[in-house]
């Protein structure tokens, strides 16, 4: 093709097909106007070249030579064809392609793909559908073309509970670190020889084959046990994997399975029932009178109303009606309620509770010291106020109001507990000196097995066998560790929610930080913002 420069015929332009070139050719004439880069470039457009790839460097004598009205022919432009490609992934289980866009030259065709393919050795896995797509697309950039068969490795054994509705005192953390408001209502009761819990076997896995027809072992499941200990429980004589009640009593999920706590039950707790100490769950249908004491290595459920008693459990504490404590009243004894998991009240009362999960009031706490290591919340059906005293929660601390009009302090308190630090800095330590001794018997195996026979095979079994021990052992540090980072993680993002209304008088803190209400608000949040605590929108903390 050629075509005039301006409006004249002094530069035509010619595609050379062998040299894969476009040659400018000048023959300027006596009233050729200068022309410059752009107008060039243009025109290169609007004759149909501008897919080739132009060549600056070669535009400057073009121009010089044409505005001195000297004639010359000059490579201005190259035809490129397109270039492709394909790379295998280290586990050869992929196929990647790469393609370089043609520019004016021969674009890449799915035959080129597939000799590419061919002379790698992949035969198998070929993707037509993304190959083609690419080839549409005429430039790709690490587009998958081929892809093996990856291993399907076995499913860990796990463990079904039988029971619909169970207690749960096993160590747990969801994604958010939250955990959801729930009634723990009525203590579940089994009898002896009911089916509890059913340990289900690993499965192996299926073998994959890589794109060269190589075969990938699939890593078998790990095998679950039900723990060696596992109170008022026994295994089923005929089936080694279920887990049935020896007792009548509760059934409470732990790690490692299942147990039966036996429950202890009582009209109500007073001078003449006297104080209760019980290795199991104790049921109180009506109160616990003041000064009365009553502890539990289970869950402690009561009907009616507590007053300045001393709870203890080592579960959860359910108290179907109230608790009046005695903070702010001359007493002798001090009296406290103290739980592992979560506690649950109607109302509190100048009430100090302790939760080593989380404390659900449902209606009002007033003048009360809570400390939970998860979250309080207050609120469900009911009113959900929050009047005066001190809360303290790792997550979060949610109501519907907190203070009230007449400016009544208010402390809360959220973010990390040192706690969680503590018990990072023991579990670290004590997978420090496991490994240590894993290294000592590794290096042990080692010697032996390039010294046979130097070393008695009972020392060698005991080894083996320690060294099992030692790596189950290290997993479930490492597990742990990784919870503890989650929850030390999320604490950064711990909030106290209000639902309704904040008054003044109101203080939250967070570690050496501080938030002080000044005049009332809506719904909103207090937690780290730009420049500290900070009142923030509800919805930013949902």
């Amino acid at each position: 093709m050629e075509t005039g420069a301006h409006n004249k015929s002094d530069l035509r332009f010619r595609l050379d097909p062998e040299a894969k070139a476009l040659i400018a050719i000048v023959t300027p004439g006596p009233s050729s106007q200068n022309i410059d880069e752009a107008w060039l470039r243009e025109e290169l457009v609007a004759q149909g070249y501008g897919a080739l790839r132009y060549l600056p460097r070669a535009a400057i004598p073009l121009l010089a030579n044409y505005n001195s009205g000297t004639a010359v022919e000059v490579k201005i432009a190259e035809c490129i064809d397109a270039t492709l490609h394909v790379e295998v992934s280290p586990d050869r289980l992929e196929a990647y392609l790469d393609i370089h866009a043609a520019e004016g030259g021969a674009p890449v065709s799915t035959a080129d793909v597939m000799a590419a393919l061919t002379e790698l050795g992949i035969g198998d896995g070929v993707l037509p559908e993304a190959i083609a797509a690419a080839i549409a697309a005429g430039t790709a950039k690490r587009q998958v073309i081929a892809r093996g068969l990856p291993p399907a490795h076995g499913r860990d054994g796990w463990m079904e509970s039988l029971i619909p509705e169970v207690r749960n005192r096993s160590p747990r953390v969801d994604e958010t670190g939250h955990t959801d408001y729930r009634d723990l209502g009525e203590i579940p009761v089994v009898h002896a020889g009911a089916d509890l819990m059913l340990c289900h076997p690993p499965t192996e896995g299926k073998p994959g084959l890589t794109l060269f027809g190589e075969e990938i072992s699939a890593k078998p499941g790990k095998e679950v046990k039900f723990a060696a200990n596992l109170p008022g429980t026994a295994i089923a004589p005929d089936k080694p994997n279920l887990l049935q009640a020896a007792i009548n009593g509760q059934p409470v999920i732990v790690l490692g399975g299942m147990m039966v706590e036996t429950i202890f039950r009582i009209n109500s707790v007073n001078t003449a029932s006297g104080n209760i100490d019980f290795d199991g769950s104790v049921v109180i249908k009506g109160d616990i009178d003041a000064g009365m004491t009553v502890r539990a290595s289970g869950d402690i459920e009561v009907g009616g109303v507590v007053e300045m008693a001393t709870l203890e459990a080592g579960g959860s504490i359910v108290i179907k009606g109230g608790v009046m404590g005695g903070l702010g009243r001359k007493t002798t004894v001090e009296h406290r309620i103290r739980c592992a998991g979560c506690f649950n009240a109607t109302y509190a009362q100048q009430a100090r509770i302790d939760a080593g999960d989380s404390i659900f009031i449902d209606d009002m706490a007033m003048q009360c010291e809570f400390t939970a290591i998860n979250h309080i919340h207050v609120g469900n059906k009911r009113r959900g106020h929050v009047i005066g005293g001190h809360l303290q929660a790792t997550f979060s601390i949610t109501a519907k109001v907190f203070g009230s009009p007449n400016r009544v302090r208010t402390h809360c308190e959220i973010g990390v507990n040192p706690l969680m630090h503590k018990q990072m800095l023991e579990v670290a330590k004590s997978r420090d000196g496991q490994e240590t001794q894993l290294l000592e018997i590794t290096k042990l195996l080692d010697f032996s097995r390039k010294n046979p026979g130097k070393l008695r095979p009972e020392m060698i079994d005991k080894a083996r066998a320690t060294m099992t021990a030692l790596l189950a052992s290290i997993a479930t540090l490492r597990e742990e560790q990784e919870v503890l980072a989650k929850k030390i993680e999320l604490s950064q993002q711990s909030r106290v929610d209000v639902q309704q209304t904040l008054h003044e008088g109101v203080e939250v803190r967070m570690g050496k930080l501080c938030y002080r209400a000044v005049g009332e608000h809506g719904p909103c949040s207090v937690g780290l913002g730009e420049t500290g605590l900070e009142l923030l929108p509800l919805e930013v903390a949902k």
